[in-house]
């Protein structure tokens, strides 16, 4: 038999016992995720085509033996934080060295299932790549198997974000899904957080029962309800740092929400609407007007001073609203309103439809202070001039209107009909949340049941 066929069986014999050995492996080769794309065709790609393969998450992923069935399991996603970057070259970069990293410890012997396994945190350094094997034959018919070493390459170990960067990096993320009104509520919960802090201290510092204490504080100092909602906030930050794997997990889910006494507005009696619809007649036609677009068409007051006069067709009878729920909702606009309305024609359709001093013009502020500028205005001219509690408000003449409406309905219709009417009205998206805000604002009382009594 000639040399060089001794020497391919020799081969052959080595790759098939390689090939038994991998088999028998107890995990599955890390692989790397990258939004769904070939990223060996990355420059074959469209602008559009990266841009979205980057909003997707990166990660690395693999299987490892379930002991229970004795079969490949895939393993939790593997991000690394890599999602912070933008751009496919920190990404890889991140994910190529975690994946190498993942594949010399699983090789080594690490167990995912056993979080308390430590025994390989005693390596220093990053797993090398796979050495080159040289198969070489002499003249004396051995076979000599050269190693050719590859240089190692250290995995980066990001540094532990401090907790003032940490929070200007999920206020940022943030600031894209929330509308201006809502950002400036949530950045102003978590900068009085970020105050109570020692700001420079890492991120990872931060912990359940130092967030649990500050809530407390807040407890103490205002209401359970602002505390619940300071929770909210803190969580959904959190979420974001949990998520991009700056910190471990989102540890304020697991703290408490209290119970609240909810609160809401009286509904006004019919002799109190028409006093104040009365005095508002001759001291603040404005106000009265402002009011009428919450009594008629529903509206809460923020949706109001939304209005602006291209959102008006007097023509059409329509009315378009940017709800909270809603990019834009329809409304009729009722006759009864129609007429109380000033001549819209000649007036640019860009200015809003409330001022503080006339109806259509600019208005140069927050969507939160022009609320503001009519709840305080409402309050000086009506509530103190009644002396009305906190439990009357502008909200009130929603609620007044809405029982008035479904009263007079009762009369003609069956208790469902008259709801079908009524949530085609008021914009209420299914009838138990119609039913249940009819409840709570005792929209509808039995008849009198003094007989049932005798």
């Amino acid at each position: 038999m000639s040399n060089i066929l001794l020497l391919l069986q020799r081969v052959h014999q080595n790759v098939h016992q390689n090939r038994h050995s991998l088999d028998k492996k107890n995990f599955s080769v890390p692989k790397i995720y990258t939004g769904g794309v070939d990223i060996t065709l990355w420059n074959e790609l469209s602008k559009e085509e990266q841009k979205q393969a980057l909003s997707k998450d990166w990660y690395i992923y693999y299987k490892f033996i379930d002991s229970t069935t004795g079969n490949l399991k895939r393993m939790p996603n593997i991000k690394g934080g890599c999602n912070r970057y933008k751009t496919k070259k920190e990404r890889l970069l991140v994910l190529t060295q975690l994946r190498d990293a993942l594949e010399y410890l699983l090789e080594k012997g690490l167990n995912p299932y056993s979080d308390s396994d430590t025994s390989l945190l005693e390596l220093e350094q990053a797993p090398p790549k796979k050495n080159k094997m040289v198969v070489v034959a002499s003249a004396s018919n051995d076979t000599k198997v050269a190693v050719i070493p590859q240089p190692v390459k250290p995995v980066i170990i990001e540094p532990v974000l401090s907790i003032k960067e940490a929070f200007a990096y999920a206020l940022k993320i943030k600031k894209k899904s929330l509308n201006d009104t809502s950002y400036m509520n949530f950045e102003g919960r978590i900068n009085r957080f970020k105050k109570a802090l020692d700001e420079n201290a890492p991120i990872t510092s931060l912990n359940r029962k130092q967030t649990n204490e500050y809530l407390n504080s807040i407890l103490e100092t205002t209401s359970a309800r602002n505390r619940n909602n300071t929770r909210i906030d803190l969580s959904s930050l959190f979420e974001v740092l949990a998520n991009d794997e700056i910190i471990t997990e989102n540890f304020i889910k697991r703290i408490n929400t209290l119970k609240t006494k909810p609160q809401r507005n009286k509904t006004y009696t019919p002799d109190m609407q028409e006093t104040i619809y009365s005095y508002l007649e001759k001291n603040d036609a404005l106000l009265l007007l402002f009011i009428k677009f919450i009594s008629y068409n529903f509206l809460r007051p923020v949706e109001v001073c939304r209005l602006k006069v291209g959102d008006l067709d007097v023509k059409d009878k329509k009315l378009y609203v940017r709800a909270k729920n809603k990019l834009v909702k329809i409304k009729i606009i009722p006759e009864i309103l129609i007429k109380d309305l000033p001549d819209l024609t000649q007036m640019n359709k860009e200015d809003f439809l409330f001022t503080p001093t006339k109806i259509g013009g600019q208005w140069i502020a927050t969507e939160n202070n022009r609320r503001d500028h009519f709840s305080k205005r409402f309050k000086s001219i009506v509530k103190d001039h009644f002396g009305l509690g906190s439990d009357y408000g502008m909200y009130s003449f929603r609620h007044t209107f809405i029982t008035k409406l479904y009263r007079e309905l009762r009369k003609s219709y069956s208790p469902f009909e008259a709801k079908s009417i009524l949530m085609n009205i008021t914009g209420h998206s299914t009838m138990s949340a119609l039913e249940l805000y009819l409840r709570d604002i005792d929209a509808e009382l039995p008849e009198d049941y003094s007989h049932l009594l005798e």
